[in-house]
C-alpha cells in the first residue's frame, strides 16, 4: 500500500498522496466530482454544486455528523479544492500519457496532530478508489472489504506522523 507523506503546504501541515492510474484524466475527474462515483470511495455522501464559492454537503459518515464546506477551486478536469471542517482538500489531476494520469490529493490539516489519523483515513479511501477505478467491487472506506484503518494509523504513528487528535469511535 502506498502511504502518504507529511508535508508543509504553504506554511500549514498537510498529508499528501499520489497515485497513477491507467485511465485518462476525464475518468478520474468523474471519480472525484460525481456523487455516484464518490459513493464508492469517499468517507461521506457528497452533494456539490460544481462552481467556485458553492456549498458542498457531506452526510452519511458514521464518524461525524452532517457538515458543509465551500468549493475553493473548480478547474475541470485538473484541479478541485474545497473545505471540509477545518481542513482543505486539494485534488490535482495530470495526464502522464494518452490513457494514464496521476492523482495528487493534499489534505491541508486544521491541526497538526490530525496527520496520522487523516493519513490513515485517506489511505483506506484511496485503496477503495483504486478498486473502483479498476472495475472491482468497492464498498467504500466503511465497508467490510476496506483496509484496516487501525493498522494504517499505527503505521503512520510508527513513521513519525503527528498524532493525538480525536479518533473515530472515541
Amino acid at each position: 500500500m502506498d502511504l502518504g507523506t507529511y508535508i508543509d503546504y504553504e506554511g500549514r501541515p498537510a498529508v499528501r498522496f499520489e497515485r497513477t492510474y491507467p485511465h485518462p484524466v476525464s475518468r478520474l475527474w468523474a471519480a472525484i466530482t460525481e456523487s455516484d462515483e464518490l459513493s464508492h470511495w469517499f468517507p461521506s455522501s457528497v452533494a456539490m454544486k460544481q462552481e467556485v464559492g458553492a456549498t458542498i454537503e457531506f452526510t452519511a459518515d458514521p464518524n461525524i455528523g452532517p457538515t458543509t464546506g465551500t468549493v475553493l477551486v473548480f478547474d475541470p478536469p485538473h484541479h478541485l479544492a474545497y473545505t471540509w471542517g477545518g481542513d482543505e482538500l486539494h485534488f490535482h489531476l495530470s495526464a502522464t500519457g494518452t490513457d494514464e494520469c496521476t492523482l495528487t490529493l493534499i489534505d491541508v490539516l486544521d491541526a497538526e496532530n490530525a496527520a496520522a489519523r487523516n493519513a490513515a483515513g485517506w489511505t483506506v479511501c484511496l485503496a477503495e478508489l483504486d478498486k473502483h477505478i479498476a472495475g472491482q467491487p468497492a464498498n467504500g472506506p466503511h465497508g467490510d472489504g476496506a483496509e484496516s484503518w487501525q493498522l494504517l494509523y499505527d503505521s503512520y504513528i510508527a513513521a513519525g506522523l503527528p498524532s493525538g487528535a480525536w479518533l473515530p469511535g472515541d
